[in-house]
């Protein structure tokens, strides 16, 4: 393969990688079905992980139409919001959150879900300067730094992202969701195997969800042992989701011979930095 298609799909590759790693990461803040609870939302019938594209683009729906009765509700706002970015819709995501937060400027939860928005649609400088303010000192949240070791992964700074990572887990010791970032964020860097020793101590954890096990899906077929990659992602899922994750897999996967030779490319000076360049 010459050199700059090389370039050109280690760096889409890696950008993929990158945004699975947000999306990880900023869905572990705050999530959906952790705010379904009063009266004036609709309640979900399964968790948002567990869903299906129609299930989701349903639930989506009718959280829609919650929100335009009551656009300044943080509640129905922070979860429609989110349901907006599981469906890829990120500017009107962003776009709700400005107005929620127009509505409740000192709100912890609004603050941070906005942080999360301004994320997913690549403004991550003023994500950071958000979550930061919806962080409180003398009470730190681990989801928000972790959040912020994402971001910071995005942006190219892989030493900042994996310091907050160990921040976080000095609050919340073996959290499989900062143990996967931080697996995540050795893959944007091209040290699988790193990456890998993260990701099993994250799947092997009692409270790791499918996310996480995914991931490790990833990072293994990307070392060429798709078998058993294909095995992982298969696990705790239904047919049809394991399907499609299956699938994704191998999407990624087809395009390269050999992901050794593409890393050791990365590893050039510079070359793990253009990566990550938005």
């Amino acid at each position: 393969m010459p050199a700059s298609l090389t370039t050109t799909f280690t760096h889409r590759l890696l950008r993929g990688v990158a945004a699975s790693l947000l999306a990880l990461a900023l869905a572990g803040c705050s999530t959906t079905k952790d705010r379904m609870t009063t009266g004036s939302v609709p309640k979900l019938t399964k968790p948002v992980e567990e869903m299906d594209a129609t299930e989701l683009r349903s639930a989506t729906d009718r959280l829609g139409q919650a929100y335009e009765k009551n656009p300044r509700d943080p509640v129905t706002g922070v979860s429609y919001a989110n349901l907006l970015r599981m469906n890829g819709r990120d500017a009107q995501a962003l776009a709700v959150m400005q107005q929620v937060a127009i509505s409740n400027p000192a709100d912890r939860n609004v603050l941070a879900a906005y942080g999360k928005a301004q994320a997913a649609a690549g403004q991550f400088q003023q994500a950071l300067d958000t979550i930061g303010r919806a962080q409180t000192p003398d009470r730190p949240d681990w989801k928000l730094i972790s959040a912020e070791g994402a971001i910071l992964d995005q942006m190219g700074r892989a030493s900042d992202a994996r310091q907050r990572y160990r921040d976080a887990l000095d609050i919340q010791p073996n959290e499989p969701s900062i143990l996967s970032n931080l697996g995540m964020s050795y893959v944007l860097t091209g040290d699988l195997r790193t990456a890998e020793t993260y990701l099993r101590s994250a799947a092997g954890q009692p409270s790791a969800d499918s996310r996480v096990r995914q991931n490790l899906a990833l990072v293994v077929g990307l070392q060429g042992r798709f078998p058993e990659a294909e095995q992982i992602a298969r696990r705790e899922l239904s047919p049809q989701q394991a399907d499609a994750n299956v699938a994704y897999l191998r999407g990624m996967l087809s395009q390269q011979n050999s992901w050794q030779k593409l890393a050791a490319k990365d590893k050039t000076p510079g070359a793990a930095d253009a990566s990550n360049t938005n």
